[in-house]
């Protein structure tokens, strides 16, 4: 140590120190140095093999110069590390003069020897350049390429369909890159087939799920053709799914044929799948006796649910009765591969036991196993339904088989559900006597309780329709009583409530209900009405507004809302609600009617009038049309296009005078005074006893110079005789019944006078007298009255003498807008001066 203490020292002469000893080469206590032992020791425990002389370990004299530079060369080149001989605390000096071995006085000062290499300096040059080395490159690819693959899958995996496909692509260029440089380094034969056929089967995966059909099916032909891929046939197969899903269905069979014949009987799943491909192939073809062969043999070699329901299916459409018997119990008997449901229910007092089974409950696995045991019952339920009516003479014999098969089979608690859903199809079947699925339902009054609620709520519901509600509420406590959470039972025990208008107590039910089912609509429903009943139309609003979320195209809850903005005197609200509807159903003529009638409030006829054209277009008998489109037209004096309209509401009200008087009103309007001559005597053919009628009749004639003027004259004065008789008839009963009450109640006398009173004897005659007139009346005159011209049929109820002057019903004409006046006066503006050319028209 003394030496290099000195060597540092002295660092002017590069070879002070060069003849004294070093202990550090001294061999004798290799043996002995530890840190030498477990620099020349690999983690295996084995020496690694030496490729050069070590220096010094021949004899102990000092090293030559030149034989140990060479020496450190070859160790570094064989063990990976550079090792040095005397461990100095400057720069390591070359021990010769030679430069060329690669060694220098600049090397880094206070290098140590480190045999294990866990000093963190700079890599070896020569590892260095064996990472550019063009193996060494081509590795590098490859990894890049398998992780664009990783990514272009993961991509798929969280729905990203377009990064997918983009990350294959650029995985194929990558790989593309990959092979030229193995061509290029004359490595060829070290092509890695594994890697090009997962990049060309990603590649063509990712185009068939972004509906790139053609593409995938080169990239598909490519792999196929190449008879290096080993097992490649095999996709064959999605190609036959990609002509599926193009419809073409001839080419989809020739591939799954072409895919079932380069697969092996050992690959028995996968050969059962691809002929269930070929059936359903077939059958979307129509053909389905072949179909029925393909389902045939699936089911004597493999059975399954799906198959079997595609057998029965194609049984039903060819009509083969004997077959779907047969094949019921094939579909009823065939494996689902699932364990007793026994091994769930704990058995033991064990804890530890018990707890791993409730673990167990609902792991994947068992939720799998419930999947695929109710969508087993869907297919039998919907086979029975559907087999039912063709496989025996009448529905209920056939229905009856089918219940007796399930009965004997592993789905025996199946059995209830065919029996009540036997009587709702009873319901449904309008051959049937309804009594029949009434007593089918009360069967099981005495059974488990999950079939008791649900036949106690289809009974409640069917006796509601019934308008029993006594014994709907009955068996609606029958329903909660079997199973409280049961929102059906709930919603049936709140409408026998709200029919009784108790809408508080409703509410609560229709509130329970949605506690246990939130998404339960015809609670929610529901609710909205109830409140909207109470009066509390902000939180209507709210329940029918959560319902909008959840049923978009709801066309009821759409019109509740528009209502409901409507009572708030939001119409502009109202309005957009009811536009949204229409687009649902263009058609209704009670949504159009009731637009028009929003906009002819807010004072828009125009718009008023093109939905209320459009409800009367799609339903012509609507009298409140009707009667708005007469009055349009009446206001805007087009009264023969009134006429149309007026006769209409003839032809539905028959016995209703006032349409048949609008009618001659139109036709004496519009100046055509012959057809409303016939028209009013028409009417007084059917009705003799309408002064109205009578009146008119007499205007008329006096008009036009007729001889039966008088005749018309004196059954007016007949009929208005025997109108005030009628009158005073009543009159006086009403006054006797009066004087009846007045008589037997302690009346005041300033209170009896009053009762007398003229004036009120007058308001109480016309207000009796105007109890058989209708609101559409009374506005549909308002109308009338407000036209220009003063005698309407309306107003001929007062006495006055025969006028056989003429005034123009249609009033005074519209005055035309004075332009020409206006021009005139333009024109002297410019009278006196003379025109240029430029102002002269050309």
């Amino acid at each position: 140590m003394e030496n290099v203490h000195l060597a540092a020292e002295n660092e002017d002469d590069l070879y002070s120190g060069y003849n004294d000893y070093n202990p550090t080469f001294d061999n004798e206590e290799l043996d002995n140095d530890i840190g030498f032992q477990q620099a020349v020791r690999t983690s295996h425990g084995r020496r690694p093999p030496m490729t050069a002389k070590f220096p010094g370990t021949a004899i102990g004299a000092r090293p030559v110069g030149t034989s140990y530079g060479q020496a450190r060369t070859q160790m570094s080149s064989s063990m990976g590390r550079p090792m040095t001989g005397a461990v100095q605390d400057g720069a390591a000096r070359p021990m010769t003069a030679v430069r060329a071995a690669g060694y220098s006085s600049a090397l880094t000062r206070g290098s140590t020897f480190d045999p294990l290499g866990q000093s963190k300096g700079p890599a070896p040059a020569l590892e260095a350049k064996m990472e550019d080395s063009p193996e060494e490159k081509i590795k590098i690819l490859e990894k890049k390429v398998n992780d664009l693959i990783e990514e272009s899958c993961m991509a798929y995996s969280r729905g990203d369909l377009q990064l997918s496909l983009e990350k294959a692509k650029e995985a194929g260029r990558k790989e593309r890159v990959l092979v030229r440089q193995r061509e290029q380094t004359g490595t060829a034969d070290h092509i890695n087939l594994d890697l090009t056929y997962s990049v060309l089967f990603n590649l063509a995966n990712q185009y068939a799920n972004n509906d790139m059909f053609q593409e995938a099916l080169n990239t598909y032909s490519v792999i196929v053709k190449n008879k290096m891929f080993s097992n490649a046939g095999r996709l064959k197969v999605n190609m036959a799914n990609i002509y599926f899903k193009q419809k073409n269905y001839p080419k989809a069979i020739k591939f799954y044929r072409m895919a079932l014949d380069q697969i092996s009987n050992a690959h028995k799943e996968m050969r059962i799948k691809i002929m269930q491909n070929i059936g359903v192939v077939f059958v979307k073809m129509g053909q389905y006796s072949d179909a029925i062969t393909s389902f045939e043999h699936i089911m004597s070699e493999c059975p399954n649910i799906k198959s079997g329901f595609n057998l029965i299916l194609c049984y039903y459409a060819i009509g083969d009765r004997d077959r779907m018997k047969k094949s019921f119990q094939k579909l009823i008997s065939a494996p689902l591969g699932i364990d007793d449901e026994d091994k769930y229910i704990p058995a033991s007092e064990d804890p530890h036991t018990n707890m791993v089974i409730e673990a167990i409950k609902n792991d994947p696995l068992h939720q799998m196993e419930r999947d695929r045991k109710s969508l087993a019952e869907k297919y039998i339920m919907t086979s029975a339904k559907l087999i039912a009516p063709a496989i025996e003479n009448s529905f209920a014999a056939g229905f009856d088989w089918c219940v007796d098969m399930v009965k004997s089979s592993q789905y025996v608690e199946l059995a209830n559900d065919l029996e009540i859903n036997k009587a709702i199809t009873y319901l449904r079947q309008r051959d049937f006597n309804q009594e029949e699925a009434v007593e089918t339902l009360k069967t099981f009054e005495k059974k488990d309780s999950r079939v008791k609620s649900a036949a106690a709520t289809n009974l409640s519901f069917l006796y509601f329709l019934e308008k029993d509600f006594d014994l709907a509420d009955r068996y609606a406590d029958m329903a909660m009583s079997a199973d409280r959470y049961n929102p059906a039972a709930l919603i049936n025990k709140g409408n026998t409530v709200f029919v009784r208008q108790d809408y508080e107590k409703a509410g609560e039910f229709f509130k329970e209900a949605l506690r246990n089912d939130s998404s339960c609509t015809e609670g929610l429903y529901n609710l909205g009405l109830t409140y909207k009943k109470l009066g509390r139309l902000d939180e209507a609003l709210d329940c029918f507004l959560k319902l909008h979320a959840i049923l978009r195209n709801c066309a009821q809850v759409m019109f509740q809302l528009a209502c409901l903005y409507e009572m708030l005197e939001d119409p502009h609200q109202a309005i957009d609600w009811l536009m949204q509807l229409i687009s649902v159903t263009p058609t209704d003529p009670q949504v159009l009617a009731k637009l028009g009638e929003l906009y002819d409030t807010e004072g828009d006829k125009s718009q008023a009038f093109q939905y209320y054209y459009e409800s009367f277009r799609y339903f012509p008998s609507n009298i409140d049309v009707i009667e708005w489109l007469g009055a349009y037209y009446i206001d805007t004096q087009f009264c023969e296009k009134a006429i149309q309209y007026f006769e209409r509401a003839t032809l539905i009200q028959p016995t209703q005078v006032k349409w048949q008087l609008m009618v001659a009103s139109c036709y004496r309007r519009s100046g055509n005074y012959q057809k409303a001559l016939d028209t009013y005597k028409d009417i007084h053919r059917n009705f003799p006893e309408n002064v109205e009628c009578l009146r008119f009749l007499v205007r008329l004639c006096t008009d036009m110079g007729l001889k039966e003027v008088q005749e018309y004259a004196t059954k007016l004065k007949k009929v208005e005789k025997m109108k005030e008789i009628r009158e005073q008839r009543v009159k006086s009963g009403r006054e006797s019944s009066a004087r009846g009450r007045r008589e037997g109640s302690a009346g005041s006398a300033p209170h009896s006078e009053a009762k007398h009173s003229p004036v009120l004897e007058q308001a109480r005659d016309s207000s009796h007298s105007g109890q058989g007139t209708s609101t559409r009346s009374e506005r549909l005159s308002a109308k009338l009255r407000a036209l220009p011209g003063s005698n309407e049929p309306y107003e001929a109820s007062a006495q006055r003498d025969i006028d056989a002057s003429y005034v123009d019903t249609l009033g005074p004409q519209m005055e035309r807008p004075k332009t020409a006046a206006k021009k005139c006066i333009e024109e002297d503006e410019f009278a006196d001066e003379e025109l240029g050319d430029d102002l002269l028209p050309e």
